[in-house]
């Protein structure tokens, strides 16, 4: 985590403030739970409450008592008792560490999740409304890096907010698989605390109680969290690198918006670089680097040990903090993506026609040739064609001409039926089926 790619609200869940402030809240809960059941005087319930909420946690004098005592939950509970008094020989009351820690990182990563949800409503709505924008913006689709056959680039848009759809149920469905409760004791047993305690810590905190956890909450949950969290970034990196391409000089059917002021290079004034979508790209691989060391947690020795808890330690702040402000900067990209319609014409008529070299194909095939025969005769004329392009950059030479003036394919297509396969709106004419299908019916 670094300030250049962080945002106040998330880093907020992972302060030390936030974390030691949810400790102080399962331990109150608790004591409130155990209250109930008569195991511990109401009172003393009452009064961790009262003089916890009223304490602001001191972290130096908890990294002191740490530094001692080599334990951060015992530093925490220290610290709180010095806060509480004598009543908070009534805290932590048969529960373990993993108690603590677990239920903790559940709870940040369920707050860290609803952060994340927010910030794919807004990208969701800023690729819809571009979708729409450029709904029949015709463009050339490219398979390989090479012309293919026309698109437009509203479909691109509406790939991408379908994508992001997905990621957007993949994320709820991970909240809801992380958001587990664990106040079972040590090697989860609930010997020394009774099941009811976690129920109600459970509910009061937000999450529902783990079924059976050992002394940790089961790390396939985890393993499962960042897994998605990597599939987002994924998702991201793909329009990233997809823009990118789009804005190479040769190319420049869309750019990143460029800011009036704005520097491009330190040594070439004239450079315009995509350098958010860069930027990106690495970002998803950061988000990414965390999924193998979380699915790798999942394998501990026995009932509990530690050797997930470093790696947790890093991987729920940073992940979550990148991929925030990975989201939020994609948005940002999308909603002030220049896109250059006149471009886009002129790229895709850069091969004198070829881009409907299928539908002759197609129509050659129905007027009775032989796919084989057929092939041969579009690609003897398409690539008379693509050699110019090699050539001079620009086709001096056209497809359409070639075809009307080659005899063998004059046998099977009079002019009108050749000319009839150069329409463009044949390739767009299911735009707006495909619309239907992922932003409903309008």
């Amino acid at each position: 985590m670094i300030p250049r790619y962080s945002r106040p609200e998330m880093v907020a869940v992972w302060s030390p403030e936030s974390k030691f402030r949810i400790w102080f809240e399962i331990e109150a809960h608790a004591c409130d739970a155990l209250a109930e059941l008569g195991v511990i005087p109401k009172e003393a319930a009452k009064t961790i409450w009262e003089k916890g909420n009223a304490a602001t946690f001191d972290i130096d004098r908890i990294d002191e008592i740490e530094r001692e005592t080599k334990h951060d939950v015992i530093a925490f509970l220290t610290h709180l008792a010095e806060i509480v008094g004598p009543d908070a020989r009534f805290v932590h009351q048969g529960m373990t560490s993993s108690d603590v820690l677990d239920t903790c990182f559940s709870v940040q990563l369920v707050k860290a999740t609803d952060l994340m949800l927010a910030d794919m409503d807004a990208l969701l709505a800023a690729i819809k409304r571009r979708a729409f924008e450029h709904k029949k913006t015709v463009c050339i689709g490219r398979s390989h890096g090479i012309h293919a056959e026309p698109v437009t680039f509203g479909l691109k848009m509406a790939e991408a907010y379908a994508e992001f759809d997905r990621c957007r149920t993949r994320l709820v469905n991970a909240r809801a698989e992380i958001a587990t409760c664990a106040i079972s004791g040590a090697v989860g047993t609930f010997a020394n605390i009774d099941p009811r305690v976690e129920e109600h810590v459970a509910k009061a905190m937000g999450l529902t109680s783990e079924p059976v956890s050992t002394q940790v909450i089961p790390r396939d949950r985890h393993a499962m969290f960042f897994a998605t969290l990597g599939v987002i970034a994924s998702s991201i990196e793909r329009v990233a690198t997809e823009i990118r391409h789009l804005q190479r000089t040769e190319v420049l059917e869309a750019e990143e918006y460029f800011s009036p002021g704005q520097k491009g290079s330190s040594a070439m004034p004239h450079k315009r670089n995509p350098v958010l979508t860069e930027n990106l790209t690495g970002l998803s691989r950061l988000v990414r680097m965390a999924v193998t060391p979380a699915m790798e947690n999942v394998a501990l020795w026995h009932e509990r040990d530690i050797s997930h808890s470093s790696v947790e330690r890093m991987i729920g702040p940073d992940t979550t903090v990148t991929l925030d402000f990975a989201l939020a900067r994609m948005t940002n990209v999308i909603d002030k993506l220049m896109v250059y319609p006149e471009r886009m014409a002129g790229n895709m008529n850069r091969l004198g026609g070829l881009v409907h070299s299928q539908r002759i194909l197609l129509a050659l095939t129905q007027a009775g040739s032989s796919r084989e025969d057929a092939y041969r005769l579009v690609q003897r004329n398409a690539m008379k064609v693509w050699n110019s392009y090699q050539v001079s950059g620009d086709s001096e030479v056209d497809f359409l001409t070639e075809l009307l003036a080659d005899e063998d394919v004059r046998k099977y297509l009079s002019e009108t039926e050749i000319r009839d396969r150069f329409d463009l709106g044949y390739h767009t004419k299911h735009v707006d089926t495909i619309f239907t299908r992922v932003f409903g019916e309008s």
